[in-house]
């Protein structure tokens, strides 16, 4: 079966995707926001969505992702090395504060300096620096809301950057073509996403992944998506996009979100959505 369509404009896949410098801006202000919120929190508060976490983990996280990855744009193209050793974590919370600020200057710094179409050493199918830009936005949207969620102060997600986050997880985080070691068996079957906020509709193809990481040896088996061309939908997810973006993220509940269609072909997609990210 399929849904009545969509109000919205059907968006290909790569429609969502903002200008570098945009992301660029994003991830200053939400970073400076992250920081402003965790520089008055009790070091101890835990963090709702990563409860094995408090405070000063999450501080230390973002750190050490930002320390990453800036140091993956300064030595671009080449990848990080296995023998390279990592910061030692700063022993006090204040100091902890004070790397945060080193590191999301130097990631910024970096990302200022470069190229987005250089080549540049990611997990992901796309290796360039422009990957950097987009992964690093939204890793300081969602880690902004978890410390506005720790210290109960709690902000809107900017619509278009939420947007686009949406399209990443299904895209990127949760989803995309195969490794070369690795294979995909994808229904016939839509999910469309409509973002209300900003009136763009996605549509995803769940299915499944079929792989063993021969570097690792660990094994991927289970369901997948990759981000389709606009069709009929035999489900619809609906709701704004700072919420769904949220909500993908394990950050809130479902409240304000609307299902419709094949619930069989919507459970496909949370299947596959289904574990938590940090």
């Amino acid at each position: 079966m399929s849904v009545a369509g969509s109000r919205f404009p059907n968006m290909p896949p790569a429609m969502t995707r903002l200008a570098f410098p945009d992301y660029l801006e994003h991830l200053r202000s939400d970073s400076a926001r992250f920081r402003d919120v965790l520089a008055d929190c009790d070091p101890a508060a835990r963090v709702p969505a990563c409860p094995d976490w408090d405070a000063a983990d999450l501080l230390w996280h973002l750190a050490g992702v930002q320390w990453f990855w800036a140091s993956v744009i300064r030595k671009r193209p080449a990848g990080p090395g296995e023998d390279d050793p990592g910061p030692d974590r700063p022993g006090s919370y204040p100091a902890l504060l004070a790397f945060f600020d080193e590191c999301a200057a130097s990631l910024v710094a970096q990302l200022e300096a470069a190229d987005p179409t250089e080549p540049a050493w990611s997990w992901a199918p796309e290796q360039t620096v422009g990957f950097t830009f987009r992964r690093q936005a939204h890793e300081a949207l969602i880690h902004r809301l978890d410390a506005e969620q720790t210290a109960g102060e709690v902000t809107g997600l900017d619509p278009r950057l939420a947007a686009d986050g949406v399209a990443e997880l299904m895209d990127v985080m949760y989803g995309g073509e195969a490794p070369e070691w690795g294979r995909t068996e994808m229904g016939e079957e839509l999910v469309e996403i409509q973002m209300t906020d900003v009136e763009q509709s996605l549509f995803v193809r769940p299915g499944m992944f079929f792989g063993t990481d021969p570097d690792s040896g660990k094994n991927y088996d289970g369901p997948h998506l990759l981000l389709a061309e606009p069709g009929d939908a035999a489900a619809v997810v609906r709701g704004k996009a700072a919420d769904l973006d949220a909500w993908l993220w394990k950050r809130r509940d479902d409240s304000g979100i609307e299902v419709s269609g094949d619930r069989r072909v919507y459970d496909a997609m949370i299947s596959a959505v289904s574990e938590p990210l940090t």
